[in-house]
């Protein structure tokens, strides 16, 4: 694919990366001398140093035998701008733009149903084919990793009672020093382990001779029903939430809370910004507090340390954790912490929080979903993006159709982790004999270099 990406701030740099590891002609658009010649050192794809709401900058990228346009600036104005601008003449290029503003995803809403664009075929408002928003993508990462009896790092899948969890396996636990083809000796419990993490932190598809070791974190396919039992057989003592503790009410915290009073959790909303307290306390009234979270008088009068979980979700993301390492020490057990990028997850861990939420991140997987064509209906990176894991139909025409998984498998380059026959059913973990029939939906997960092999080869 040919994709033009307008931005090079920390998104646009690790978007283009992933899309040129991935085999992909990428060109990116910066009018910032300075970062864009930043960019152009740290890269091997081709910068412009202009205006990316310009048509004519915006040819000499090659607009016109693109297949994509990505507009990840600073402003969602422009980034709208941008988009339109381009549709105008190029309607048939898909059109990509990081949007913060909720107000334009509600207005355009609200213009679609009036004018009756979303009951027929017609080119969409903005010309902008995909908006993506940081926050909500922020607070769905967030609420997701953990429930009332559970606290994990997770992905949960459409129409499935399976997750991808992250779960350390601790010193002298039941899976320390156990080979991954042995596991099944274990439990009766139906599970897939999709990758497994080192003390190194680099992240490996693992095969039925891997050894898990005490240090290891493991990325495994299981029902959350069956949670507990491998949290325990991994050496960790099963959790309990009932009440939260959280910091920020900005847009993201404020999305966080809607899903935590939905959920029935008893929870309590700080901020130190007397302006977005005294908002947050419209919605949250009684339980929203203008104050430094830091402030002991504060955590001994509201007995903070009787919390189960603090949840930092502000955009002072350094101040994120060290706010969650200093709750953490006057009695709440578990934390979880908003972070620019991965590249802070180990720095989270050595500080004892449980789990980081990579904002950036987040939206360079909902970026490259929407870039990995039709077929593709989600992505979710591992490990700074060096493994993918992938939502694909079966084509028609594809080279697995009518194929056994026994048949198709390429170690060290991918594992099939779920399968769906059809849209009524529910996704279900395959075994060796399972045959790919056309149309099935499956959940891969893959080695970055292979991402392009594996949906080319299944769609």
């Amino acid at each position: 694919m040919k994709i033009i990406i307008v931005g090079a701030g920390f998104t646009g740099l690790q978007l283009a990366k992933r899309l040129v590891n991935g085999k992909n002609d990428v060109v990116l658009i910066e009018n910032d001398e300075d970062v864009s010649r930043r960019a152009q050192d740290r890269s091997d794809f081709f910068v412009i140093t202009a205006d990316g709401n310009n048509l004519a900058t915006l040819e000499e990228a090659g607009i016109g035998i693109a297949d994509a346009l990505v507009c990840v600036t600073s402003s969602d104005e422009v980034n709208m701008v941008t988009c339109s601008l381009a549709d105008s003449v190029y309607p048939n290029v898909l059109k990509i733009a990081r949007v913060r503003n909720y107000g334009y995803y509600v207005n355009t809403a609200k213009a679609s149903e009036r004018h009756g664009l979303s009951k027929k075929k017609s080119r969409p408002l903005y010309g902008i084919d995909f908006m993506v928003n940081p926050d909500f993508e922020a607070a769905s990462a967030i609420a997701n990793s953990f429930d009332k009896d559970s606290l994990a790092s997770s992905l949960k899948f459409s129409k499935s009672n399976y997750e991808l969890i992250r779960i350390d396996v601790n010193e002298k636990s039941r899976f320390d020093g156990v080979q991954l083809k042995d596991l099944w000796k274990l439990t009766d419990k139906k599970f897939v382990v999709a990758f497994v993490e080192g003390s190194s932190g680099k992240s490996s598809l693992p095969f039925g001779g891997t050894t898990l070791c005490a240090g290891d974190s493991i990325g495994i396919v299981l029902e959350r029903s069956c949670l507990a039992e491998f949290l325990s057989l991994c050496g960790i003592a099963p959790k309990t939430i009932k009440k939260i503790v959280l910091v920020g009410a900005g847009k993201i915290g404020m999305l966080i809370a809607e899903k935590l009073k939905k959920r029935k959790f008893d929870f309590i909303v700080v901020d130190s910004d007397a302006e977005k307290a005294r908002a947050a306390e419209e919605s949250f009234p009684g339980i929203t507090f203008n104050t430094d979270v830091t402030d002991e008088s504060f955590l001994e009068e509201e007995r903070v340390g009787e919390f189960d979980l603090v949840i930092c979700s502000t955009n002072a993301y350094e101040k994120n954790l060290v706010n969650a390492a200093y709750i953490e020490s006057f009695g709440v057990e578990n934390s979880i912490v908003l972070v620019p990028s991965s590249a802070y997850n180990p720095i989270a861990r050595h500080l004892g929080i449980e789990i980081a939420i990579p904002i950036r991140d987040t939206v360079v997987d909902s970026i490259m979903s929407h870039l990995r064509g039709s077929s593709v209906s989600g992505i979710h990176s591992i490990d700074g993006g060096r493994l993918e894991i992938m939502e694909i139909t079966v084509g028609e025409q594809s080279k697995v159709a009518g194929k056994k998984l026994m048949e198709i498998s390429e170690p060290g380059k991918f594992l099939i982790l779920l399968g769906q026959k059809n849209s009524e059913e529910g996704y279900s973990i395959l075994g060796g004999t399972s045959v790919l029939d056309a149309g099935t939906r499956v959940v891969v997960i893959a080695r970055r270099d292979s991402a392009q092999h594996i949906i080319r080869k299944f769609s």
